[in-house]
């Protein structure tokens, strides 16, 4: 195996593990405005120069004690899915000048790669926050723990569910901190929510309704296939997945509408608001009992083939009907034999109002992990060793049943799930279709 470039964060890390003292300035003596000096700081890499990257570095300059060092992309410039100037403009060149006016005179220049591989290979950095379509997710993780460094990948974590498996053996093994850019689990108002269902205010849990959003009826920008732009490394974008034809319907932004590069709208929000149903419900290890695909349709475009309404319907341990779905009222919904919470962001709603009066009404004993920032949470983990409040198993038993989806509806029947050991039972042909995965040469996971 080969061995990691050294960096601070591995030093620091077998300084806690022999019982020293950590090296490092807790983020709370810090005073306003003061910056601990830069070998005290958590240095990041950033791959994917996309909107959802351009937020993550926004929220992580508010991290004093942690600096953005070098990003990554294979699109110089774009605007999205707008072909000319409208609205931000986004990728490598941008991502650079954003991270440089930020600091200022306080660093050289932030570091530019083409390439993500580069990136993950240098010695100065402590993490690696993965910000790419979802087919590249576990190539990209899998890389940066490879060359010992902490990850803050987007969600939802992997592509294929046998990729979860592996990363999720790899984060462990390698004893690396990991966070699921699930933000949810540090809003103050889902975190509450959760306290309510944890404290039994509902009583026994007969239901729980996850809401997510409609698929793709029309392609969301032009559908002309095309060669790709100068400015834009298609190969390379796409990586791991199928070689399809070039079109901006499928390039930015709307790229997980095609099961090549993601698993629709589904995939997108499951890793949010199955994520937090599973919170409140102790089912962070565990999962259903027995999925199926119901009410699943698709447009008639061929842009895209990930359904546009769908139906998971579960069975979760102790009898609680759980269904995730583009019909369910978007958030999640716990409904039991005393009452019923309903959640999304900014907003609740109960049948006894008194439950959702945050900061007024305390739920009871039973506290959820409190994460006030997700990307602080993130940064205090890799300097103090702890557990983040997103950690990857907990990521890959959220998406679980949008995999076990997507085979119920491929096989067209009910799947019997062992959670524990994570297998589809008494139906080889299903269990195959689970565990399978594409990876176009070169690419694999090693």
């Amino acid at each position: 195996m080969q061995t990691p470039p050294p960096n601070r964060r591995r030093f620091l890390t077998r300084l806690l593990a022999a019982g020293a003292a950590p090296l490092v300035v807790p983020s709370g003596v810090l005073r306003a405005g003061e910056r601990p000096v830069p070998s005290n700081r958590i240095t990041l890499g950033v791959i994917g120069m996309g909107a959802r990257g351009f937020q993550n570095m926004e929220d992580f300059f508010s991290c004093a004690d942690a600096q953005i060092t070098a990003v990554c992309d294979v699109d110089t410039l774009h605007y999205r899915e707008f072909e000319s100037r409208k609205g931000r403009a986004l990728g490598l060149e941008p991502g650079k000048a954003l991270v440089d006016a930020h600091y200022g005179d306080s660093q050289a220049g932030c570091a530019t790669h083409h390439d993500f591989r580069e990136l993950c290979g240098r010695g100065d950095l402590d993490a690696v926050v993965v910000a790419t379509p979802d087919h590249w997710h576990a190539v990209h993780t899998l890389t940066a723990l490879r060359s010992g460094k902490d990850v803050y990948c987007e969600k939802p974590v992997t592509h294929f569910f046998a990729e979860g498996l592996r990363v999720v053996s790899e984060v462990a093994q390698r004893q690396a901190i990991f966070q699921t850019g699930s933000q949810q689990r540090s809003d103050k108002g889902f975190r509450h929510a959760v306290e309510v269902v944890m404290n039994g205010h509902l009583g026994k849990i007969q239901r729980v309704e996850v809401g997510l959003p409609r698929g793709y009826p029309e392609p969301m920008a032009s559908a002309e296939e095309k060669a790709p732009p100068a400015h834009l490394d298609y190969d390379l974008w796409t990586g791991p997945a199928p070689q399809l034809p070039w079109m901006r319907a499928r390039s930015h932004r709307f790229w997980r509408g095609h099961r090549a590069y993601g698993g629709g709208s589904m995939m997108d929000f499951i890793g949010h608001h199955n994520d937090i149903a599973h919170w409140a419900t102790g089912m962070d290890h565990s999962g259903p009992v027995s999925v199926s695909a119901v009410g699943w349709t698709f447009a008639e475009t061929p842009v895209y083939n990930a359904p546009l309404d769908y139906e998971i319907l579960c069975d979760y341990p102790g009898g609680v009907v759980w269904s995730i779905g583009s019909n369910n009222r978007s958030g999640t919904k716990w409904i039991g034999d005393a009452g019923w919470l309903w959640v999304e962001r900014g907003k609740m709603e109960a049948s006894d109002p008194a439950w959702t009066k945050v900061g007024s009404f305390d739920p009871g004993p039973n506290k959820a992990y409190v994460s006030e920032e997700h990307h602080r949470n993130f940064i205090d983990g890799v300097k103090t060793r702890h557990p983040c409040v997103a950690p990857v198993e907990t990521a890959h038993r959220s998406i679980t049943p949008g995999h076990l989806g997507y085979v119920a509806h491929s096989v067209g029947r009910k799947l019997a799930w062992d959670a524990s050991a994570q297998e589809i039972v008494g139906d080889a042909e299903a269990q195959r279709l689970l565990l399978a995965m594409s990876h176009r040469s070169p690419w694999g996971l090693g």
